[in-house]
């Protein structure tokens, strides 16, 4: 089964700005709280980001005030806005309800270029 979709990302030079979507069935984004979560080449994937059912979000050290994250619960969407890229941003990036599902979809990669 799909229940997670992710999409919006590409190549971007540093200091760009992408936004990721993820959308998702099953009423999970209004249901749950969600998280962003990343995997760079040759390393173990790391959370990103947090909100919960309402709007309180958390961020990993690494990108706090440079992401935001944020859902529309009647569009079953929830977003990254990713300012200020980095090279070391460069990774495919999932997303997941929390507690996770254990499953995940495709990801959506972002390439940051120096």
């Amino acid at each position: 089964q799909v229940q997670l979709v992710e999409s919006g990302g590409g190549l971007v030079q540093a200091g760009g700005s992408l936004r990721l979507s993820c959308a998702a069935s099953g009423s999970i984004i209004s249901g749950n709280a969600m998280a962003w979560y990343r995997q760079a080449p040759g390393k173990q994937r790391e959370l990103v980001a947090t909100i919960t059912r309402g709007i309180i979000t958390n961020y990993a050290d690494s990108v706090k005030g440079r992401f935001t994250i944020s859902r529309d619960n009647a569009k079953n969407t929830v977003y990254l806005q990713m300012n200020s890229l980095k090279p070391e941003d460069t990774a495919v990036y999932y997303c997941n309800k929390l507690p996770l599902m254990g499953s995940w979809g495709q990801g959506t990669q972002v390439t940051v270029s120096s």
